[in-house]
C-alpha cells in the first residue's frame, strides 16, 4: 500500500468512508507495507526498522495541550527505548509542514527537541489502514500504540481516548515484557515486575500432557502453586 499522493489533502473524510476502509489489524499480523511521508523525508514501512522493534503512535493532531506533553515525555524516555532496541515513530493527520512547526516550537519554548520522525497522514491513509480513526471520535486520530518486533509482527495494541494522555512508564514495561517472554518462553504476571505475589518472578506456561503436570511440582527450579501455576526468577 503506498500513501505518498499529491493531490490536495483533507481531513473532512466522511464517517461512512471510514467505516468502509478503516481496518483492525489483530496482535500477530504482520504489519503493513506503507510508503509514508515523514519530518525525515520519505520511508518505507516496516522496511525501515528491519531487525528492531518500533513503537507507532498517533495523536489527534499537533498544536494541542496533551499530545505536546506526550510528545515531549517520548523524547525524555527515548534513551530507554534505545536500550531495548526500540524507535519511535509519530503519526497524524496534520501535512509534514504543520509537524516541523510545531516540533520547532516544543524546541523553542519547552527545549525539548523531537529526534523521531512523525508521518504526515494528511489523507488518512495510514491511520485507516491501522483503525486509527474511530468515526465517533471524528476525523482525528484517536491515541493508539503499536508495538512492533524485529519481525514486524505487531505484539501490543493499545487505543487511548483523545481526551487521556499514553502512560509512557506502561508503553516500557510493555517491551520489556515482551522481550523478556520472547527471550525465555515464559509468562508474565500482573504488574511485572512488581507483582504483589510473585514480584519480579515470571510464570512457566501450564504443562501440555498428564506426564509432565504429574512431575511437575518436583521440578527444583520453580515453584509450584499447583501443577497448572508455576512460577520461578530469573
Amino acid at each position: 500500500m503506498s500513501v505518498t499522493d499529491k493531490s490536495t489533502p483533507s481531513r473532512g473524510f466522511a464517517h461512512s468512508d471510514i467505516a468502509e476502509t478503516s481496518s483492525f489489524p489483530l496482535i500477530g499480523d504482520k504489519f503493513p507495507s506503507l510508503e509514508v511521508k515523514t519530518t525525515h523525508g520519505m520511508m518505507k514501512m516496516p522496511d525501515a526498522y528491519a531487525g528492531k522493534w518500533f513503537v507507532l503512535f498517533s495523536h489527534p493532531g499537533d498544536f494541542t495541550p496533551v499530545c505536546t506533553t506526550e510528545f515531549v515525555a517520548f523524547q525524555k524516555m527515548r534513551g530507554d527505548f534505545d536500550k531495548l532496541n526500540c524507535e519511535l515513530i509519530g503519526l497524524s493527520v496534520d501535512q509534514v509542514f504543520s509537524h516541523m512547526k510545531w516540533t520547532q516550537w516544543i524546541k523553542e519554548n519547552l527545549k525539548v527537541e523531537i529526534t523521531f520522525p512523525i508521518i504526515a497522514d494528511d489523507l488518512g491513509k495510514v491511520a485507516m489502514a491501522l483503525g486509527m480513526i474511530h468515526p465517533g471520535k471524528g476525523p482525528n486520530t484517536v491515541r493508539a500504540v503499536f508495538i512492533v518486533d524485529p519481525e514486524a509482527a505487531i505484539r501490543l495494541i493499545l487505543f487511548y481516548p483523545q481526551e487521556i494522555g499514553r502512560n509512557m512508564d506502561e508503553i516500557i514495561r510493555s517491551l520489556k515484557a515482551l522481550q523478556v517472554a520472547d527471550k525465555n518462553k515464559v509468562a508474565l504476571p500482573a504488574n511485572w515486575p512488581n507483582n504483589d505475589f510473585l514480584g519480579d518472578q515470571v510464570i512457566v506456561p501450564p504443562p501440555g500432557d498428564e506426564k509432565t503436570a504429574a512431575t511437575r511440582k518436583t521440578s527444583g527450579d520453580m515453584v509450584c502453586e499447583d501443577w497448572w501455576f508455576c512460577h520461578k526468577k530469573l
